[in-house]
């Protein structure tokens, strides 16, 4: 698993830590969301988890190493993060982007394999983008980018797996798809961690949903624990009201409060 222990972080010239004192943990066998309103510090939590950044204070590990120890082939061999943003090679395939995921597994100067071909066209297929294999990256609709990108990061095969809004640019049925193979690898006993923006998707993917507020931690748990009309009037400063479907919440936004 991956643990975020009483972690802070202050980016140089700020006047408050953009994230204060967290705790999270994100469990194998588990999909955990992560969500709160703009500024909460969801991206900055993302960042120290992933290892783009380190900690002013508290500690990252995973599987119980300290993540600043890890050599970054092991780190990418343990940890796929699907970020936004990312550097984008325009002119290569669609396919040639996905095996990039291929390369913490590849020795020296060994090339992919049939093996990591067969891995990378069954990622693309997983989040249906196998259509795409062929395309210039450049030349794909930012959803269809998006697609291939998480598609990389799955073709990584790792025991955690970190997504950065990752149905932002997607219309709905590839939106269910990403959630659904989340739930997928989840199921398979990895570690995934979402941030998210959209509350009902959270309801709907999550076992376990952190919400943050000013750069800490206003609760955590079970989707049905957390997204409470009261909580999300407290963090996010609307009224809402919840029904309940197969199980889990689903949440109707109204005005302000």
């Amino acid at each position: 698993m991956l643990v975020a222990k009483n972690v802070s972080f202050r980016y140089d010239g700020a006047a408050r830590d953009a994230v204060k004192g967290v705790d999270v943990t994100i469990a194998e066998g588990q999909v955990t969301a992560i969500l709160g309103p703009n500024g909460a510090g969801k991206s900055t939590l993302f960042r120290l988890l992933a290892g783009f950044v380190a900690p002013s204070s508290g500690a990252v590990t995973v599987g119980g190493k300290p993540l600043s120890t890890l050599k970054p082939a092991e780190r990418a061999r343990t940890i796929a993060v699907s970020a936004q943003n990312p550097e984008r090679p325009e002119a290569w395939t669609a396919l040639e982007v996905t095996l990039m995921g291929r390369v913490p597994h590849l020795r020296g100067r060994q090339l992919e394999n049939e093996a990591d071909h067969v891995a990378a066209k069954d990622a693309l297929a997983r989040l249906d983008a196998l259509d795409l294999a062929e395309r210039a990256f450049g030349q794909l609709s930012g959803g269809e980018q998006q697609r291939v990108l998480l598609a990389r990061a799955l073709c990584q095969d790792t025991p955690v797996l970190l997504l950065d809004e990752p149905t932002s640019q997607l219309d709905p049925r590839h939106a269910l798809a990403v959630a659904t193979v989340s739930r997928e690898l989840a199921a398979e006993g990895r570690a995934v961690g979402c941030v998210l923006h959209d509350v009902n998707l959270a309801a709907q993917l999550a076992d376990r949903v952190v919400m943050m507020k000013a750069g800490q931690v206003a609760a955590e748990g079970t989707p049905a624990e957390v997204l409470s009309p009261e909580r999300l009037s407290e963090v996010y400063g609307v009224d809402s009201v919840r029904l309940d479907h197969a199980g889990r919440p689903v949440i109707l936004f109204g005005g302000g409060s």
